[in-house]
């Protein structure tokens, strides 16, 4: 949760017309929910009725290849308290998109899951190993089939 905290864009993820769609947008954290202008055109017609929708947030540094994305699950709901519309003007950042004050719309979490990206590392023992040899196959228990490992860790057991 402290990651979302650092920045102000992030990825709204919802359906429209049956099928999935992204938007940029600008956001605050309060209160373990996300607040997201969104402008009335998508606002008004899903989240009203508590739709489900995926809100992403990443951040890159292309210097020392270190790299977060946090995604979080959970039922929208449109505010219309104009008391909260103006505390959430005044906490998080200003709307930036033409029109995004017509809509505010409250994130409820639900699952929230994420992971960190490092640079490769040189060992002082020598170079990394050939990558095809993080690769291997192995039995899973549950169906005795092979599945792949990497870095150590069966795939698709975890």
């Amino acid at each position: 949760m402290r990651l979302l905290e650092t920045q102000e864009v992030g990825r709204l993820v919802y359906t429209r017309a049956g099928l999935p769609a992204v938007a940029p947008v600008n956001y605050t954290l309060r209160d373990n929910e996300v607040w997201v202008w969104t402008g009335s055109l998508w606002s008004i017609a899903q989240a009203s009725r508590g739709a489900v929708v995926a809100f992403e947030v990443d951040h890159m540094d292309l210097a020392t290849q270190w790299a977060w994305s946090v995604c979080v699950l959970g039922r929208a709901t449109l505010v219309t308290d104009p008391l909260s519309q103006q505390r959430a003007l005044l906490d998080g950042p200003a709307p930036w998109v033409c029109g995004a004050t017509d809509g505010l719309v409250r994130i409820t979490l639900a699952k929230v899951s994420g992971r960190r990206v490092m640079p490769h590392v040189r060992h002082a023992a020598g170079p990394l190993p050939d990558p095809r040899l993080l690769y291997a196959a192995v039995r899973s228990p549950a169906t005795e089939d092979q599945v792949p490992v990497a870095a150590g860790r069966a795939a698709g057991l975890l």
